[in-house]
């Protein structure tokens, strides 16, 4: 009897979500997430309006003998990545984070006067979520690979691979490369168990993006969309790199330090002309950043085509902006965008023992 009644718990928590629902999810808890038809969805509240539009597109969509019916070739799905799947709220995006730590905490890197100065002088006004000025905001953008010159790629992603160990800010029981928010990582795995091909279209850099969700999220290298960074070769001599002939034996690719190519707003849709070659049917973004990725999907699509802005409104759970959340939800509402509640719809966003740091 009591061997039943454990089973029995076991089973319910795992209906519930598995274990990991309680603290925060693992990476490994996240990558095993798989949802392959309606009734395998966890972390949704049962009366979410989202999932119910999800299910009944792809349901529709993926019908042979529905007049919606798109076929496999055509089922492009982009999202982009913070706030809309990831968290961008501790205080802030996960790069820029990084770009603090690296120059005001790194004990093994000596940032330049001007770059310490400058992350000094912003650092907290991050903390309180002021906003910057416009100079500030530039030196800031700039700064990002500036205090990453001279490392290849690969050093570069394992400085990714370290801090994303930390402890997020302002949230309890959370590391920063756990941070995916799990009923969104349902939706690109429903997806992606249904025949579409879901691409990640960032504003973040495109290997900070590979590293935070290798392992963890479905996705190929090869569709990760994002910001890009100029990269030089070391003992170039009077050559320019474009024109530069690379020798293994003597030199090697590093990041330049020069400000990457920002893919936001307009940019992605480039990216999407340029990589994908063809337009979404789905779109998921959270901010006017991703406004030209979720119009563009919308505009003259000849296939059946939605758009979702998710709105980070909860204040228990996550680090919500209620003024914003207001203003967000009327800018969908106005642009035919679906919008996404967090508080509303999130059965967990990261983990119920996660919540906002007192």
């Amino acid at each position: 009897m009591k061997k039943k009644i454990l089973a029995a718990i076991t089973a319910g928590l795992i209906a519930f979500g598995g274990f990991g629902a309680v603290n925060a999810a693992s990476r490994d808890e996240i990558a095993a997430i798989q949802v392959k038809t309606a009734t395998d969805f966890q972390y949704w509240n049962a009366d979410s309006p989202t999932k119910q539009k999800i299910i009944e597109f792809v349901e529709d969509v993926t019908n042979p003998n529905s007049a919606n019916y798109i076929p496999p070739e055509d089922r492009i799905a982009t999202f982009d990545m913070d706030g809309t799947f990831y968290c961008e709220t501790a205080p802030i995006y996960f790069q820029e984070a990084m770009f603090l730590h690296r120059v005001l905490e790194d004990e093994n890197y000596q940032a330049p006067k001007k770059l310490t100065a400058l992350a000094k002088k912003i650092h907290p006004k991050v903390l309180a979520k002021e906003k910057l000025t416009p100079a500030e905001n530039k030196a800031y953008f700039e700064g990002l690979t500036k205090a990453y010159e001279g490392m290849t790629d690969e050093e570069y992603r394992a400085y990714v691979r370290n801090f994303m160990q930390d402890n997020e800010t302002g949230l309890t029981n959370l590391k920063r490369g756990e941070a995916f928010y799990l009923p969104m990582v349902e939706i690109i795995s429903y997806l992606t168990n249904n025949g579409f091909n879901v691409y990640i279209d960032s504003a973040c850099g495109v290997s900070t993006t590979r590293e935070l969700v290798n392992g963890v999220i479905p996705i190929q290298f090869d569709k990760i969309l994002g910001s890009d960074f100029n990269y030089t070769s070391t003992n170039m001599g009077n050559d320019i790199p474009k024109n530069h002939f690379y020798d293994r034996h003597k030199e090697k690719i590093v990041i330049s330090g020069k400000p990457i190519d920002d893919n936001a707003k307009t940019v992605k849709i480039f990216s999407i002309l340029n990589q994908i070659g063809k337009k979404p049917v789905l779109a998921f973004g959270n901010s006017t950043g991703d406004s030209g990725m979720l119009e563009y999907t919308l505009q003259n699509n000849k296939y059946r085509a939605e758009s979702f802005f998710v709105i980070c409104d909860d204040t228990v759970r996550e680090l919500g902006n209620p003024t914003r959340a207001v203003s967000d939800r009327n800018l969908a509402l106005k642009r035919g965008w679906n919008p996404i509640s967090m508080r509303d719809e999130f059965k967990t966003i990261y983990g119920d023992n996660v919540k906002p740091s007192k």
